[in-house]
Order: structure tokens, then C-alpha cells, then sequence
């Protein structure tokens, strides 16, 4: 009879799953909201306690959800006790903790995302910024070597600003203004980040006192010490930090001379040229423009903003962005033969593709042409082979980087993978010559370096030299394709895993 009973509840639940439409391609074992609604509730009920008994981040989920059936008070009470606790922690988490730590700080932010910011936004909020004001707190404990939980509170961030952006103007403003005094005590956490992200969508009438109050913390911070007898770099750090905050008020304002005056307080001999003449050009004003980004200046006396920290702060990339800005400025005046001047002074350079692009759509009929067969030339000659290659594959003239290639089969670094293998790629179907030496070279490099990781990739780029093999004139390879293979047999015998790999 139990086996009658269990054969019918099957076929039950086949003839309800049968009934249900599911998008197309979907296997039927595949949690979807359709498959889902085939199982009993008492199954899924199962299931889910199964997992909170095994699953600490998660019974705190299916907690928050229940308590957010009586009300936003029983959410905000859950999330309150854990920030209470994350606040006064004093313990350090290592490494091996920190996986677990993760998962329960991104449950409690989706606890406030998922169960009370529907119930009461306002509240949301106020949680939010109690948990990235710990930020400070919890990083200085926690072993963040792969940057998760850093990850943990960008995501906070991110949400605190899409839900303060969402409100009305006043609502807004006057959640950007209770920010303040976290902001000024330290301007390099997270809400920091926050307000800065947030004063560009403020209205302007709304933002004297933020800039009022940033003005007052900006001029305290030289004679005092933040953290106490904190050296005076770092107070010069700090107030740089809160004066940046009122130049993208005096963006939001419209005024340039003001985020010019900032921008010599903030750093002076070392402003950045690029950002004050592109405010500058904007307000139409390109002499100005073309006065400030013509300033004599070291590079590394500019202080270094987030952007260039991020990007490892590139002298080369610095530069060219002031270049760009320069050029704006002399289209701008009219100076349209000296801004193309320095369109392909840059392109002679650095092989720069979208200034050559730029420099040939200015050039009249005709002159196009004789212009592009120089720059290609020059990109051939160019002395840095890699760069030449890359250019002009990218470009793409591949008759020229093939001829770059097979002239100087031996210059080629395997370890420039970046460059050589997409080449070796674009060139296989019309070049075979020139691609199977590339691959060749990345091949060496591998195995040469014993690369592990990079083994797949080998052994699928000696099965495209089998396929390029056929394809070359006999003699135009030393070693030959047979002997190469060969060779690579005697020094690397015993690289199991990459033959392996090949066998596969």
C-alpha cells in the first residue's frame, strides 16, 4: 500500500509539472519558479529548514522574511542586535574565517535591502549607514587579502546611493546632510564615497550648508590633529580629501572658478591641468583653457586621484589625457592645423589608433590616403616591435604585420601573450607562415616558464599548428613542423600534464 501511495504522489506531481509551462530550454530539474511549484509545500518546507541547520547566512534570510510579516519594527530589530554586535567586535578574523564572515555581512546588508527597504526605506537607510560606518572597524580586523569583504561594503555603498537618489529632492538633501559628521571625521571611508556620489544629484539650491560644513571641516583640519598627533601629511590628506568633496559641489553648481580655487588649495604647483581646463573649455572659455593646460608642470607633482591610483597611476596615460584636453581646446580657438600637429606628433609616439583615426576623417580628399600609407610605414619601423605588431592588427593591415613578423622571427616573446596571441589568431586563416611562429613562441614560453595554468592553452596551440602545417611552403620553417614537434619531445618529455593535455 505505501508503494500505491508513493507511485501515485509521483504521478501527481508529474501530471501538476506536466501542466506547467516552462521557457523554453529549461531542464526540469532546474530551480525555477515553475519547477519550484511542482514540489509539495511540505518538501520545500523540509528543504528549507534542512539548510538553516547547515547554513548560519541563510537562516538569517529565512529569519529576516518572517520577521518582516509583523512588520518593519521586527526587521530593523533583527538588523540592529547584528549591527550592535559588529560594532562592538573586537576579534580578529583570519583567513580562514573569512569566508563564513562574508557570507553573514552580505546577508545582514540583504536583509536590509530585501526585507526592509520595501517595508520602510527611511530605515533602510539609517542601517545602512550604521553598517558602513563600521567599515573602519572591521577592516582593521579582518584579513581581506582577496578584497571580498571590501566587496561587501561597495555593495552597501551602492545601494545606500541608488535608494537616497530615489527619494524626493528635500528627502535627499537632507539625507546627504546628516552624512556630514561621519564624512568630515573620515573623509576616506566609505560615505565619503557615498556623499560624493550623491552631490551630483542634489539640487543646487540644496547644497550651501553640505559645502558650508565641508568648508569649516576643510579649514580646522591644518591646525589639528585627526587622529590624534596624526603627522601633518595625513591632515593634508584628509583635508584634500574634503575639499574634493566641494569641487563636485561647484560641478553641480556650474561655477569653474571655484573648483579652480579648490584645486590650488588643494594641490598647488601640482593641480591638475587636464581637469581644470576641460571645466574651463565647458563654461566657454578655451583661452583660459589652453593657458591652464599649457602650465609647465613635473607629472609627479600632481597629487594622485582615485582614478590614477586605480589605473597605477600611468605617466604615459596622464599625459596623453592632457594631450586630448589640448586638442579640444585648439578646435575649439579655430587652431585646427596646430591641434592636428599634435594628433599625429602623438600618433608618431605611441602608435595612438583613435588619434590617427581622428587625424585622417580632418584631413581633405585625397590626402587621407598618402597620410595613412605614412603612418603605416611608420608603425612597421616602429622600434618596439610588440607595440608595432599590435597596432597593426588592430588596425587591421595584416599583410604588413605578417611581413613584421617573418622578417624578424626571432625578436617575438611568449611571454607578451596579450600581443602574440590574438596576432597569431588573426592571422592564422590568410598568414600561416607568420601565425605558426607566433605560436611557436608562445608555446617556448610556456613550457620553457612551466607554466601549469597556461597548459590548455598550449596544447590548443600546437593542435593549430598541425592545422597550419599543410599550409606552409615547404623550407620556409627551421625547425620544420615534424622536427619542431619533435624537439619539443626531448626538452619537455616529461611535462605530463601538458602532453596529456595534447592527447586529449
Amino acid at each position: 500500500m505505501a508503494r500505491a501511495g508513493i507511485g501515485k504522489g509521483a504521478a501527481g506531481a508529474k501530471q501538476r509539472l506536466a501542466g506547467t509551462a516552462l521557457p523554453k530550454g529549461a531542464r526540469r530539474t532546474t530551480p525555477t519558479p515553475e519547477t519550484l511549484a511542482a514540489l509539495a509545500p511540505e518538501r520545500l518546507i523540509g528543504l528549507i529548514l534542512g539548510e538553516t541547520g547547515r547554513n548560519p547566512a541563510f537562516k538569517k534570510l529565512v529569519s529576516a522574511a518572517l520577521a518582516a510579516l509583523q512588520g518593519p519594527e521586527a526587521v530593523a530589530g533583527i538588523v540592529d542586535r547584528r549591527l550592535a554586535a559588529l560594532e562592538s567586535a573586537e576579534g580578529l578574523i583570519d583567513w580562514q574565517r573569512r569566508r563564513a564572515f562574508v557570507a553573514d555581512l552580505n546577508a545582514t546588508v540583504t536583509v536590509i535591502l530585501d526585507e526592509l527597504r520595501p517595508l520602510d526605506p527611511a530605515a533602510a537607510l539609517d542601517r545602512l549607514r550604521r553598517f558602513l560606518d563600521a567599515a573602519d572597524g572591521v577592516l582593521n580586523r579582518v584579513d581581506d587579502g582577496n578584497g571580498t569583504v571590501q566587496g561587501v561594503f561597495e555593495r552597501a555603498s551602492e545601494a545606500f546611493v541608488a535608494i537616497a537618489r530615489a527619494l524626493p529632492p528635500e528627502a535627499a538633501a537632507q539625507v546627504a546632510t546628516r552624512l556630514l559628521s561621519s564624512v568630515t571625521a573620515d573623509p576616506f571611508g566609505p560615505l565619503g564615497t557615498v556623499l560624493g556620489a550623491l552631490i551630483p544629484t542634489l539640487a543646487a539650491d540644496a547644497l550651501a550648508e553640505i559645502d558650508g560644513r565641508l568648508s569649516e571641516a576643510a579649514a580646522a583640519q591644518p591646525g589639528t590633529s585627526h587622529p590624534r598627533n596624526a603627522p601633518a601629511p595625513y591632515r593634508a590628506a584628509v583635508r584634500g580629501q574634503i575639499l574634493r568633496l566641494r569641487q563636485a559641489i561647484a560641478d553641480r553648481r556650474g561655477d569653474p572658478d571655484a573648483f579652480v580655487a579648490l584645486e590650488e588649495a588643494i594641490a598647488p604647483g601640482g593641480e591638475n591641468r587636464a581637469e581644470i581646463a576641460r571645466r574651463l573649455l565647458g563654461a566657454g572659455r578655451p583661452g583660459e583653457a589652453l593657458d591652464w593646460i599649457r602650465r609647465p608642470q613635473d607629472p609627479e607633482r600632481r597629487l594622485a586621484t582615485r582614478a590614477d591610483l586605480i589605473a597605477g597611476f600611468d605617466l604615459r596615460a596622464v599625459e596623453r589625457e592632457r594631450l586630448m584636453v589640448e586638442i579640444a581646446v585648439l578646435d575649439a580657438l579655430g587652431r585646427g592645423d596646430d591641434a592636428q600637429a599634435l594628433r599625429w606628433a602623438q600618433f608618431v609616439r605611441e602608435l595612438d589608433a583613435p588619434l590617427l583615426r581622428a587625424h585622417l576623417a580632418k584631413l581633405p580628399d585625397f590626402e587621407d590616403e598618402d597620410a595613412l600609407l605614412r603612418a603605416l610605414d611608420h608603425a612597421a619601423a616602429f622600434p618596439d616591435p610588440h607595440r608595432a605588431l599590435a597596432f597593426l592588427v588592430g588596425w587591421p593591415d595584416l599583410r604588413r604585420a605578417a611581413r613584421l613578423v617573418t622578417d624578424r622571427p626571432a625578436v617575438w616573446r611568449g611571454q607578451d601573450y596579450a600581443v602574440l596571441a590574438p596576432a597569431a589568431e588573426a592571422m592564422a586563416q590568410d598568414h600561416p607562415l607568420a601565425a605558426t611562429i607566433l605560436y611557436r613562441r608562445l608555446i617556448d614560453a610556456i613550457l620553457a616558464d612551466n607554466r601549469n595554468a597556461a597548459y590548455p592553452h598550449a596544447a590548443r596551440y600546437l593542435a593549430e599548428l598541425g592545422g597550419l602545417a599543410p599550409r606552409i611552403e615547404a623550407g620556409a620553417l627551421d625547425p620544420d613542423p615534424e622536427a619542431y614537434r619533435a624537439e619539443l619531445r626531448r626538452v619537455y618529455g616529461r611535462r605530463h600534464a601538458f602532453w596529456g593535455l595534447v592527447r586529449d
